[in-house]
């Protein structure tokens, strides 16, 4: 086409645009009718260009707060890479757009220092050992260990208002107790993007959130990940990758309906998406999960959810894991290869009770292949007093040669009503070790 024939077309296409807007223009004011639809911001953020400009999170938090003065709208984050001293606290009806892998929110390297002076939980200051790193409006997390375990903490996140001396102020009271014989400590540990509990309808879109791990300590998904919200529900992720967390990529606690679509969990060194407690409805299609600990992990009571599509792949333990009252799931078309230690583990349920077991799970059409450590590894591991699980339809083996998944299907001995149908084996030493065969009848 010619360069005359190209000038042409787009003045007739440019013409055709204008003649659109004017055309519902005029429809609009050629009645009398009240103007009552309003109409939703849309608010640019840029490093050099845009209605706002800067290059970390406070110009970022400073467009949702104007946003949400507004009722919401949409911040679109111009391309750049954003230095982030703190989290995104997003608000209601907030769509929060980035250029796609142009945009990256980065998280700062991290400082831990010891408190040296017992915090009560009415306080509103702590002393610390070392104040550099630690920056105003920066975000910090003080921690109290609760036993000897890796996990159990009490937890406080906020901000930094203003830091005296060896003395960080912050915007809130803890409401626990920080006493220096608990191996206490204060450390620039915050989510990327997070908000207050009861935040619904939120929108994050093409995205990149980059953790930063080896500068960063490693921080459990119950506390903080990339993304980490609890008691919030109906969020969406579009085209989003979590990457480099030094903990969770994406870990919501008690949240219902949220859902993620295509999006990634890259080399976090925690769980790839925590569905965590009492979720409901939570939905990932077109996911990939892969170089983290584990891909999905299902917590406690997580219901009615759907993994569709997804990648679930050399992460270091397991594809997927099930369990304590993780019932009526369903996965279906995934990929899980190539993790450390099993496909789909369903784990012990946190107690003796029966109803504590993860029942009524669905596993249909999924090519589960190459998991575990040469001669160790399980396709699908139900252990436990599980119930009513399908798995249907399903291609499970080895591909690569090496036997690494040497056991395609392992029921123990206590699983009840495990249906199986129409699964096919390739390079599988073992098939299917049914165990309840061999159990002992009194």
């Amino acid at each position: 086409m010619s360069g005359k024939h190209v000038n042409v077309l787009s003045t007739l296409l440019f013409s055709m645009v204008i003649s659109g807007h004017m055309a519902a223009q005029e429809d609009l004011l050629s009645t009398n009718r009240p103007i009552r639809n309003s109409r939703e911001l849309i608010l640019t953020v840029g490093q050099d260009k845009g209605d706002l400009q800067g290059i970390d999170d406070k110009i970022i938090q400073a467009g949702i707060e104007y946003l949400h003065r507004l009722g919401g709208g949409i911040l679109q984050i111009l391309p750049g890479t954003y230095e982030m001293n703190n989290a995104l606290f997003l608000h209601p009806n907030i769509t929060l757009r980035g250029s796609g892998e142009e945009t990256v929110l980065r998280k700062t390297d991290g400082v831990v220092t010891s408190i040296t002076r017992d915090m009560d939980w009415y306080e509103y200051a702590v002393r610390v050992g070392d104040v550099t790193g630690f920056t105003k409006g920066g975000g910090i997390m003080l921690r109290s260990r609760v036993d000897s375990s890796d996990w159990a903490f009490h937890v406080f996140r906020g901000t930094i208002k203003r830091i005296e001396g060896d003395v960080l102020f912050l915007d809130n009271m803890p409401y626990e107790n920080f006493w220096v014989e608990k191996d206490v400590s204060a450390a620039t540990i915050f989510p990327i993007i997070t908000a207050d509990e009861h935040t619904d309808d939120v929108i994050i879109e093409d995205i990149v959130l980059d953790g930063n791990k080896v500068h960063n300590e490693l921080i459990n998904g119950n506390y903080a990940g990339a993304v980490f919200i609890q008691n919030c529900d109906n969020w969406k992720f579009h085209n989003v990758t979590a990457r480099n967390y030094n903990g969770d990529g994406y870990s919501f606690q008690v949240c219902d309906d949220v859902h993620f679509e295509n999006c990634i969990s890259l080399n976090n060194s925690g769980l790839g998406f925590h569905p965590g407690s009492g979720s409901q409805r939570p939905v990932f299609k077109n996911c990939t999960s892969t170089g983290n600990d584990l891909g999905i992990f299902f917590c406690w009571g997580v219901s009615d959810g759907l993994a569709e599509n997804c990648i679930l792949s050399g992460n270091q333990r397991y594809g997927i894991s099930i369990g304590h009252r993780d019932t009526d799931n369903l996965i279906t078309g995934c990929k899980i290869e190539n993790n450390g230690e099993a496909g789909i583990y369903f784990r012990e349920p946190g107690g003796i009770e029966k109803f504590r077991a993860g029942n009524r799970n669905t596993i249909v059409d999924c090519d589960i292949h190459n998991n575990g450590k040469p001669g160790s590894g399980t396709g699908i591991d139900i252990g436990w007093e599980i119930a009513d699980i399908s798995i249907k339809g399903n291609r499970i083996g080895n591909t690569d040669g090496k036997d690494r998944q040497q056991t395609g299907i392992r029921i123990s001995e206590d699983a009840k009503r495990i249906t199986l149908d129409e699964n096919t084996f390739t390079n599988s030493p073992v098939e299917i070790e049914d165990q309840r065969s061999q159990r002992k009848v009194p």
